[in-house]
């Protein structure tokens, strides 16, 4: 599937690094980005507070794996010859960071985790610089934690939020007891859809469903 759309690829940025058309979801939240750049409306920001004992290397080798699975959480956006592309790096590594509020008292450290993570909700993204993919790791105390992650809207929604979250479930345990990943590869990317969806529009049978969508309206009123 990855040679086909290379050979399909609307530019070659960088070496074994691809330009192709964005899904018409991905470029209507594109064009609202550039209408009002560096804002924070289109992030989708999550915070879980975790009690117990938390392998921060399994939770860090589960979400890069998820990364590596998912060719849409490696994707930026650029502009070539005057049309957005997304941009698929062929790799990349997250690292979690921590702050760590453990030595603090009981209410500080609620008062500031809850400051970390309206800040962090309210963070923009540069939809040209990747990753569009933020996560961090409040400590609060050896056996308690919150992990703020947050994607921006045109590389994720609510849906494929659920199947990451199941897939870092997955992981996770799988890594805690020494396992490799029982995850199957995936068929399918989503920059797959998106050129299925605009040769589809293309289509004969697109056409047709316009044709019939006009005739169906046709005499109704004009706004």
């Amino acid at each position: 599937m990855t040679s086909e759309r290379e050979k399909e690829s609307s530019e070659t940025l960088a070496k074994d690094v691809y330009a192709f058309p964005l899904s018409f979801a991905q470029q209507r939240l594109w064009f609202l980005d550039q209408l009002e750049p560096n804002r924070s409306v289109y992030n989708i920001p999550s915070a879980f507070r975790l009690k117990g004992r938390l392998d921060i290397a399994a939770l860090e080798r589960s979400l890069n794996e998820i990364v590596r699975r998912h060719e849409a959480l490696r994707t930026t956006f650029s502009v070539v010859d005057g049309e957005a592309v997304q941009v698929i790096s062929p790799s990349l590594v997250l690292s979690i960071p921590v702050v760590d509020l453990s030595d603090r008292s009981e209410s500080e450290r609620e008062n500031e985790a809850r400051r970390l993570v309206h800040e962090e909700a309210l963070t923009p993204f540069d939809l040209s610089q990747g990753p569009l993919l933020r996560v961090a790791l409040v400590r609060l105390g050896d056996q308690d934690h919150v992990l703020l992650l947050t994607l921006h809207h045109i590389v994720s929604d609510g849906w494929s939020m659920g199947v990451l979250f199941r897939e870092l479930s997955t992981l996770y345990r799988a890594y805690c007891a020494g396992e490799s990943s029982p995850l199957p590869a995936l068929p399918i990317q989503y920059v797959d859809y998106a050129q299925w969806q605009r040769q589809w529009f293309q289509s004969k049978k697109s056409a047709e469903q316009v044709d019939y969508w006009r005739k169906q309206l046709d005499g109704g009123p004009p706004v």
